[in-house]
């Protein structure tokens, strides 16, 4: 870490490591935490910013003021991550040629896109394909592709599941998830089916309710997008990927002589093939500024005592949006004070508690990832290239998000069935008076969109605590007052500037699922039990490989 860093973060840590007699406290901690790294001088905490050179030195002065010790390759506090960072330009030719001649297509209105090719230009000319939910699951006896050459295509999807708009009756009913999203429902599943097809464009038919989120979402990264960098070789086919407005795929199935709702119909049974929509194409010739970046994930631990090599790992997000456009207060940084800025001091409480105690049996790691918000990159390099194998990491716990309305009765699980963490879960929220609550729409697939995901997928373990999943039961006014917090959030502040600290946060709530996450997590780590997959998890094959493999050694 640069003098600039440390001189820096040393002075901000007087603020958070020494609060004042009348703010003793985890909540008075907690929210000065957030404060400062929600404030101006962090500049929205976009990676490869100033704002990231300034939050990572403040975080490892925090771990270090903890007494903690880095966690990094080797014994380093922080992980390179190198990343790929596009923005489109605007665009020379946007538009779909269909039989009824040439319709424009603008950008964030009728069609969204992005890249994650290094490439000065993207040039798409390519006949568009409907594969319906693109899905190809054996495991599920399901493949919508059916060997059909999509190499140099544009494909088109629906989102979600084959089952998710099911009756009861049709042969996909239940053969996914139901109302429960999977993997295969995730928009970055469509896109890395995409390019295992070799398609060249990716376009997923927008739905709010079977996305899980709103068009204003959607458009608001304004063209850019991350990945880590690959090498030549490893490059997606997909010059461009996005998103298209559900008025301008109507237009558009409809000048193919096709009925958009009749398809999606088509698309649910299991004898669907791909379908060329004849006399169109999709044409694009945008300008693209790419660059390399180095970010960086922050590594911090307490070492175990009789079994350092096994690690319960906390992770939170440092990431957020950076600078954009002034809102109607005239803020323009996007600077995530709940999303995960609160993650981040809940992680840093914990860290604290249990250095205050003696050491754990096992290695108890602390990640503040970079690039979550960017496609969960930070978490993915790191699960791609861990410090502590997979295989020896006994579980990963999530904070991304915490309500802060107050006192609850109930802690939302989400991923319900999926792993034994949701009993410990329930047993550990009984202790505080209250009970488990499946998530709210688990068609939105919130199991599949933290960091937590990153480790899921390599067999680990996880649990995440995040407070938009579902409506908690508050004290004070029940779940109506909870989803009324959630509403407010979601519509007016989730990835905006409106996501910012105050003063008249309760943070009742948030600090009952901190104690709860850190109660888990210590267990774990004074113990010898290891957490496991539930029968029917997608997951559960990968561990059991991964035990197989570690006792043939």
């Amino acid at each position: 870490m640069t003098s600039f860093r440390l001189a820096f973060a040393a002075a901000l840590l007087a603020s958070v490591a020494c609060p004042s007699s009348a703010q003793e406290g985890a909540d008075a901690r907690v929210s000065e935490t957030v404060r400062t790294l929600a404030s101006d001088t962090f500049e929205g905490r976009a990676p490869g910013t100033a704002g990231e050179d300034r939050t990572v030195g403040y975080l490892i002065a925090r771990f270090q003021s903890l007494g903690l010790q880095p966690a990094g390759p080797d014994g380093q506090w922080v992980q390179r991550v190198p990343l790929l960072h596009t923005k489109l330009g605007k665009p020379v030719a946007l538009s779909f040629e269909m039989p009824v001649g040439m319709t424009p297509l603008e950008m964030a209105k009728d069609v969204y896109l992005s890249s994650i090719r290094p490439d000065d230009r993207a040039f798409v000319d390519a006949p568009v394909v409907f594969v319906g939910y693109g899905v190809k699951a054996p495991e599920r006896e399901w493949d919508d592709f059916k060997g059909e050459d999509l190499k140099g295509k544009v494909v088109v999807f629906l989102v979600n599941d084959p089952d998710f708009e099911a009756r009861p009756g049709e042969a996909v009913a239940g053969r996914f998830g139901g109302r429960t999203m999977t993997y295969y429902g995730r928009w970055t599943y469509k896109f890395e089916e995409a390019a295992r097809q070799g398609a060249v464009g990716a376009l997923i038919v927008h739905d709010t309710v079977g996305a899980g989120y709103g068009w204003n979402v959607v458009v608001s990264p304004g063209g850019e997008n991350y990945d880590i960098e690959r090498k030549p070789d490893a490059l997606t086919s997909v010059r461009l990927q996005g998103w298209l407005a559900d008025a301008t795929a109507r237009q558009l199935f409809t000048s193919a002589g096709l009925d958009l709702d009749v398809m999606k119909t088509a698309a649910r049974k299991p004898g669907f093939r791909p379908i060329e929509l004849r006399g169109v194409k999709f044409k694009a010739d945008i300008p693209v500024e790419h660059q390399v970046l180095t970010s960086h994930n922050v590594l911090a631990q307490i070492s175990g005592t009789t079994r350092p090599d096994e690690v319960v790992m906390y992770g939170a997000h440092w990431d957020a949006y950076g600078k954009g456009k002034p809102d109607a207060q005239g803020r323009i940084y996007r600077a995530g004070a709940n999303d995960d800025a609160l993650g981040i001091a809940g992680m840093l409480e914990i860290a604290r508690s249990m250095k205050a105690v003696p050491p754990p049996a096992r290695t108890v790691a602390f990640a503040a990832w970079t690039a979550e918000e960017r496609g969960l990159l930070g978490s993915e390099y790191y699960a791609a290239n861990p410090v502590y194998p997979m295989e020896k990491t006994v579980a990963n716990l999530t904070i991304d998000i915490l309500q802060t309305a107050g006192f609850a009765n109930d802690v939302v699980l989400v991923g319900k069935g999926q792993n034994s963490l949701e009993d410990d879960m329930a047993r550990v929220a009984a202790t505080q008076g209250r009970r488990v609550t499946p998530e709210g729409l688990p068609e939105r697939g919130l199991f599949y969109r933290a960091d937590h995901f990153s480790f899921a997928k390599r067999g680990v373990p996880v649990m995440l605590l995040m407070g938009i999943a579902g409506a908690s039961d508050l004290k004070a006014g029940g779940t109506a007052a909870g989803q009324a917090w959630i509403d407010a959030y979601t519509a007016n502040c989730y990835h905006q500037a409106c996501d910012a600290w105050t003063p008249e946060w309760n943070l009742d709530g948030a600090l009952q699922d901190i104690a709860l996450a850190r109660q888990i997590g210590s267990e774990l780590a004074r113990g010898d039990k290891w957490p496991s997959w539930k029968p029917g998890s997608e997951f559960l094959a990968i561990r059991e490989k991964q035990s197989r493999g570690a006792q043939s050694k």
